[in-house]
Order: structure tokens, then C-alpha cells, then sequence
């Protein structure tokens, strides 16, 4: 209200998406006179929603994203929280929503969903229909198309008309300051969402994505490797400095939040100040400049601790402008298919001088890379093990790329999971993963431990898939002596690339499906981790049609017991598209 907006664009991201579009509606309502800010729900607090009321034309509009199994993105979370369990009337608020999805997953679209539905049960006006973004189709065209139809929607409801200027709005103004113009304390250098977190540690049990652990990697072998090869088997990250050993057990050794993921983002070093004033929710940030390569003199990655300009330029989508047709398949040639970033662009380019503030709008911010932790807390209480690849490659334009996250390891912070093992370390588990198997190494450590420690440890079965037991199975020792000392009770592998047939997990499951139904019988668990598009799919398939012949249903039958073996949290999948 102080600034003069009238619209409130909240949203919930995990891979930046969600955040790139709600930048991008605050621009257009510019066209429009309207004038927004863009928040995180993870800052702001829900109870002043209804204060919009008493600002003339007020709206909310809200890019909501579905997280893994339908659940609401980490930074909306408390939002989601907020929604469901409080009774704030929002009576005579408008509003807005565009989900972002994926169909390849069960529950397709569930915050957007959710919020849009909940936002009319407390009493709000929806002045647009929701609109639902397919990750696995276009999600760039499934947004322009909803926010083509949004603005006219909102111009009719609050009697507004568009402007005729060319709509080049500005995100950022820049401003040079010289040494010693600025107190150190307020500039920002490249810190996770925190001023100076890096400095300023807090305890193990407030470590989260504002407030990253500066953790190291503790073998040097490893750390060679991951400098220099591009196969990166196994990392190990230390957490040093753990002081209390409460915190420690809560974090490491809970037995109801044992398996989590790491948060390895990059970090740069410093030489010189540059100033970016924002027009959303970041309006007087300092950046603090890394000075690494003469490219941009005297910028020099100014992007890197916050927008780094590794990732291909954004390219507009229009899908009524025939105009951009030749244009689009030159970018998909030009940048896409020969992976130019930004940087190389510009390189490519020299006579393409943009203004710094310029290019700024062009950059997502750095998103957080989630590892599964191939470690078990109680096998290893004071590091955590990811397996990763380093990606580094040669594009067809002659640049090496570099990863973003595996090239620079250091704040780590860890998020919680439902994908963990069952309380009771008697029940039997089946777990099946192809890939690296690094998901379910924690799992076997943990069942291990309990092994060794004499206590009754159920059927442990692993299906595991890779392409070549030569190449591929990069645990392949470590499974093998747990099969010989029976931590394992079933080692089943499948090696597609091998024999002259392809096989793969599900075949397994299929051959094996006495034994995979006495697991459910016997109060057994299911962990599915891999590929949602096929392989889970075909998990999903193999074992319902097991519970079809087994258990004597029909199929719709059998479809519902699975379900409700998911519901029990006897089956849980982790999967990705």
C-alpha cells in the first residue's frame, strides 16, 4: 500500500518456474496501470491477505506448483498449512490461480488445485478461471494462454485498459558505487536468501534452504575426482562443528526423519560492489561481484552468486504470432540444440551490448539441486553421502559447460521426505530403483545396522536396473557382500544393455511374484524410485496385476487395494519425470 500496488502475486516454486512466471504477470499489469509485488508465501504472513480489501482494484494472483506426490512446494507449505487448517474469511478479495504440473504424476495439479478451491470456500472472487500447466506437454504455452485470456478478464472486472506503450518495463535500475560508499554489513554476497548466513551460522536444527550449512567434502580422493572427472561415483559432505548432540540426534538419527535430500548450490568469490533496485519483492538488494573472467568488464559475473547466466536465454512464446515461426526454430538451432547459454550468446554476439539491469531480467535465480542421501544416519551420524554426476561437456558451439551444483559443493541444508523406511524394523521391505541405486543404499545401511545390533530384521529385497554391470553398477560390491551376509534377502538385477533381450525391473518383478506378494502379505512396504513416465508406470502395472492374480480380483479391484496400500504408506514412490 505504501508503494502503490494493487497486486499481490504469491508463489510456490521449487525449480524456479513458478517464480519466472509470477515475474513475469507483474510486468504485464504494468501494461494495464496496475503495478504489483511479487512475494514468497515463505515471508510473508497470511493474516494480512484480507488487509488487500481496502486498496482500490486489489487482486491476487498466485503461480502455484505441485511438489513430488501432490504436495505443495517447500516455500509454500506453511501457506498451504494456512489455507487448510485457518477460518480467515476472505470476503471480497479477488484472485486468480495458475497451477503448474505434471501429468506423469497421480495427482496432477493438486496445489493450484487446492488453493483455487479453497480460496472460494473462504469467500473470495475468482475473476479467472484456473488455469493448469502440463509440465510433461508445454507448460510455457499452457501459461501464455491462460494469462492471454486473464488480463481482459481483469481490464472488464476493475474497467481498465491497456496501454499503447510498447511495454519494455524495467525490473531493475543500476546503480555503480565506489569503495567504501556502502556499509559491508548490507551488502549481499551471494548468501542463500539470508544476509550474511554464511558468517553467521545458526544451530544444526534451524538449517533450511534460508540458512544453508557450509559443509566440506572429506575424502581428498573424492574431492579430486569431482574436480577433474566428469564420473563422479560418490561424495561424501561433512557436517563439522556439531556441538550439541540432541541437535545432532534430531537431525541425523530421528527414526521418523531418517532419509532426506541435500541442498548444493555454488558459491563464488568477491571483488567489487554493484547495486540492483528491484520493483518486486527484492527492492534494495547490494550485490556483492565475483571477478573471474575479463568478459564483461568491469562486471564480471555479476550474475553468478544470484542469477548465474549458465542456462540458454529466455526465449518469448507467442502462439498466435506467426511472425515468430522462423525466429523460434532459429533459437531452438542456434541456442537449444547447440546449448548457448547466455553468456555464450553474448560472446557469440559482440555487437549485442544490453545494459547490466537488462540482462538481469533475463536470468533465473539459482534454484536449490536436491540429491537423494545414499547414507544412513545411523551407519554414518556425522556426514551424509550423495552420488552425482559432474556435469561438464563440450557444446556444439565449441564451450564447456559446466553444472551448476555438482561444480561448486559447499551450503548443503537437509529437507524432509515421506520416503522412509517402516518404523518397525521387522516388516519386510521390497525396494526397487534403477539408475545408480543410491536411494536405497541408506536404506540397506539402516537395515544393516539393526542386523548387526541383533535385532529381527524383515526380508530386505532389492530390484535393481542399469544398462551394464560393467559400466553402470556403481554399487555393485557393496550389494554384493550385503547379499553374501545376508543383509540382503534378495538381490535382483536387471541389465538391460547386457544380453540380447532387453530386461528391466518390472520384467523381474513379474517372474518373481509369489515372492512379492507374501511381502504384502506380511505387512510388507514398497518403495518405488526412478523414472515416473515409464518405469514407474510399469511397476505400478506389475504389481497390480500380481495383486489380480494372487489375490483373485478384478482388476478395478486391484487397482483400488493398491491405492490403498499407497493411502497405508505401505507403497511410496519417489519419482521424477
Amino acid at each position: 500500500k505504501t508503494q502503490g500496488r494493487n497486486i499481490a502475486i504469491l508463489y510456490g516454486s521449487q525449480t524456479g518456474t513458478g517464480e519466472e512466471f509470477a515475474n513475469r504477470l507483474a510486468k504485464d499489469a504494468q501494461r494495464y496501470g496496475m503495478k504489483a509485488l511479487v512475494l514468497d508465501p515463505e515471508e510473508c504472513n497470511a493474516d494480512d491477505l484480507p488487509q488487500l480489501i481496502d486498496i482500490p482494484n486489489s487482486l491476487v494472483l498466485m503461480c502455484m506448483a505441485t511438489y513430488g506426490e501432490g504436495d505443495p512446494t517447500d516455500n509454500a507449505q506453511d501457506f498451504h498449512d494456512w489455507l487448510k487448517q485457518g477460518d480467515t474469511m476472505l470476503t471480497g478479495l479477488r484472485y486468480a490461480v495458475f497451477g503448474l504440473g505434471n501429468k506423469t504424476y497421480e495427482h496432477y495439479n493438486s496445489m493450484g488445485k487446492f488453493v483455487d478451491k479453497r480460496f472460494e470456500e473462504l469467500g473470495a472472487e475468482r475473476v479467472y478461471e484456473l488455469g493448469l500447466g502440463d509440465d510433461d506437454t508445454n507448460i510455457e504455452e499452457d501459461f501464455v494462454t491462460w494469462k492471454e485470456g486473464l488480463w481482459p478478464a481483469v481490464c472488464q472486472r476493475f474497467g481498465l485498459e491497456a496501454s499503447m506503450e510498447d511495454g519494455s518495463f524495467r525490473a531493475y535500475s543500476f546503480t555503480k558505487y565506489e569503495d567504501g560508499d556502502l556499509d559491508p554489513k548490507t551488502i549481499y554476497t551471494g548468501e542463500v536468501a539470508r544476509l550474511h548466513s554464511y558468517d553467521n551460522q545458526r544451530p544444526l536444527i534451524q538449517y533450511s534452504p534460508p540458512n544453508p550449512y557450509l559443509s566440506h567434502i572429506t575424502d581428498p580422493m573424492m574431492q579430486e575426482t569431482l574436480l577433474s572427472n566428469p564420473y563422479l561415483p560418490h561424495i561424501t559432505a561433512y557436517l563439522p562443528h556439531i556441538t550439541d548432540p540432541m541437535m545432532q540426534e534430531t537431525l541425523l538419527s530421528n527414526p521418523y526423519l531418517p532419509y532426506i535430500t541435500a541442498y548444493l548450490p555454488h558459491i563464488t568469490d568477491h571483488t567489487m560492489q554493484v547495486s540492483l533496485l528491484s520493483n518486486h519483492h527484492l527492492p534494495h538488494i547490494t550485490l556483492y561481484l565475483p571477478h573471474i573472467t575479463p568478459l564483461f568488464p568491469p562486471y564480471d559475473h555479476l550474475f553468478t552468486p544470484y542469477n548465474p547466466p549458465f542456462t540458454p536465454p529466455y526465449r518469448p512464446y507467442d502462439a498466435k504470432n506467426p511472425y515468430l515461426a522462423p525466429i523460434q526454430k532459429l533459437y531452438q538451432e542456434w541456442v537449444v540444440d547447440s546449448r548457448r547459454t547466455l553468456l555464450a550468446v553474448l560472446t557469440d554476439l559482440p555487437s549485442c551490448q544490453p545494459p547490466i539491469d537488462h540482462i538481469c531480467e533475463l536470468l533465473p535465480r539459482l534454484q536449490a539441486r536436491y540429491y537423494s542421501i545414499a547414507s544412513s544416519p545411523r551407519a554414518h551420524p556425522n556426514s551424509i553421502h550423495i552420488c552425482a554426476v559432474v556435469v561438464k561437456y563440450e557444446t556444439k558451439a565449441g564451450y564447456t559447460n559446466l553444472g551448476v551444483a555438482t561444480n561448486w559443493l559447499t551450503p548443503i541444508y537437509v529437507r524432509k521426505s515421506q520416503f522412509r523406511l517402516p518404523f518397525k524394523v521387522s516388516h519386510p521391505v521390497v525396494m526397487i530403483g534403477p539408475g545408480t541405486g543410491a536411494p536405497f543404499i541408506g536404506f540397506i545401511q539402516d537395515r544393516a545396522y539393526h542386523k548387526e545390533a541383533g535385532k529381527d530384521v524383515g526380508k530386505t529385497i532389492l530390484y535393481f536396473g542399469c544398462r551394464k554391470r560393467s559400466e553402470d553398477f556403481i554399487y555393485g560390491d557393496q550389494l554384493d557382500e550385503w547379499k553374501s551376509e545376508s543383509v540382503l534377502t534378495e538381490l535382483n538385477l536387471a541389465f538391460s544393455r547386457d544380453g540380447e533381450k532387453k530386461v528391466y525391473v518390472q520384467h523381474l518383478i513379474a517372474e518373481n511374484r509369489d515372492s512379492l506378494w507374501k511381502v504384502i502379505e506380511g505387512h510388507g512396504h514398497i518403495y518405488v524410485c526412478g523414472d515416473a513416465r515409464h518405469m514407474a508406470r510399469d511397476v505400478h502395472d506389475a504389481i497390480v496385476s500380481i495383486v489380480e492374480e494372487k489375490a483373485g480380483k478384478t482388476h478395478q479391484q486391484a487397482v483400488d487395494f493398491v491405492k490403498g496400500l499407497m493411502n497405508k504408506g505401505r507403497y511410496s514412490a519417489d519419482v521424477w519425470s
